[in-house]
């Protein structure tokens, strides 16, 4: 690798911290209150939103609820966000979502996201994992024309449903592939 080349990967990646650091993702919020605070309006803004996935968090067996995540990318991209994990209406655990890659991308968005675990085992699986990545079984719920999210009954048979929603920023799409998540102590 030339001189030339590691400084610009060392540049790029300078600024993609840079863009992380400035947008707002609730790192460094005091504790689980806060983090609690943001779950609960989240699931709020959600149902009352798209009053469709109501249904799917009656139905589920629990709820990882991503309060806020920021996504930035420069060839280099990532992505960090906290949230908690929802069973029964009751916070039982924390988690941190963090995604790396790389490729042809420009830009930072940030959204919320919210995983419905519609099996008892697929909740057991995610919480006994000590860290546990997006696999084939999760469906997506897509924002349809308007404002009404779409389920099919693929989605709705799935173990795993994830709903994207509340996208802001500069980048063309949101997705969770390859995001793992790992449990923490606010």
């Amino acid at each position: 690798m030339s001189r030339l080349n590691r400084r610009s990967f060392t540049l790029g990646t300078l600024g993609m911290a840079g863009l992380l650091a400035a947008c707002n993702n609730g790192v460094g919020a005091p504790g689980a209150a806060s983090l609690d605070a943001r779950v609960d309006s989240t699931l709020s803004y959600l149902y009352s939103k798209f009053p469709g996935t109501r249904d799917l968090g009656d139905k589920s067996a629990g709820q990882l609820v991503m309060p806020l995540v920021t996504e930035a990318g420069l060839g280099i991209g990532g992505s960090f966000g906290r949230g908690a994990l929802r069973v029964g209406g009751t916070t039982v655990d924390y988690y941190s979502a963090t995604t790396a890659n790389f490729g042809l991308q420009v830009g930072a968005q940030q959204y919320a996201h919210v995983l419905f675990f519609m099996t008892d085992e697929a909740l057991m699986r995610f919480r006994r994992s000590p860290g546990w990545a997006l696999g084939a079984d999760v469906e997506y719920v897509v924002q349809d024309r308007g404002e009404n999210m779409r389920a099919d009954t693929n989605t709705t048979s799935a173990p795993v449903i994830a709903v994207v929603f509340g996208q802001a920023g500069l980048r063309i799409g949101a997705t969770l592939e390859g995001t793992k998540y790992s449990r923490i102590i606010p």
